[in-house]
């Protein structure tokens, strides 16, 4: 098989469902966004020595492959049948218990943190970011466009993010900068 179909060169491309829409379609915009966050938290995975939080991100990641195909599924083809792509509130629980167990580590935050700290600190802010901004592509579909718990499940993963971000930088002993 090639990598190459040439059947988005006018600028389309297809969902699981056999449309076709436009390569600049909100919802293909979205699980782009979904699949950049993918690509940022590889990143920062690959400059962990932490076992346990490298353990976290790969979950994440494969769960992130079930939203953005999720994303890809406006008519709900694969969801029935395909058990991979379940986006449940069990991992939104999962996000949870890992935020509850990893933020007695940290500080309390008194003022906004300025990111930075060790690479893989920085690299879980920039995540953040991106995963709010798959959040909002997310939100902006529409009630009903995806299952409540995939928005749930970004909005958490969000805010572990940025707890992966301090947790990263106090285990290296690189204290915060405070704005």
């Amino acid at each position: 098989m090639k990598i190459y179909t040439r059947t988005g060169d006018a600028g389309e491309t297809g969902l699981f469902d056999g449309t076709r829409v436009s390569k600049a379609d909100a919802r293909v915009s979205a699980y782009g966004d979904v699949d950049e966050l993918n690509a940022w938290l590889g990143l920062a995975r690959a400059s962990l020595a932490d076992a346990q939080l490298a353990s976290m991100v790969e979950q994440i990641q494969r769960d992130l492959f079930a939203l953005g195909s999720r994303l890809a599924d406006p008519s709900h083809r694969i969801a029935g049948r395909v058990t991979k792509v379940a986006v449940s509130t069990g991992d939104v629980t999962r996000l949870e218990g890992w935020i509850d167990d990893l933020e007695p580590e940290l500080p309390p935050l008194r003022r906004f943190i300025i990111a930075g700290g060790v690479q893989a600190g920085a690299m879980f802010h920039v995540a953040r970011t991106v995963c709010r901004r798959a959040e909002r592509a997310i939100v902006g579909l529409g009630d009903g466009a995806v299952d409540p718990e995939v928005r749930i499940y970004v909005n958490r993963l969000s805010d572990l993010l940025f707890v992966l971000a301090r947790v990263a930088n106090a285990r290296a002993g690189v204290p915060e900068l405070e704005w």
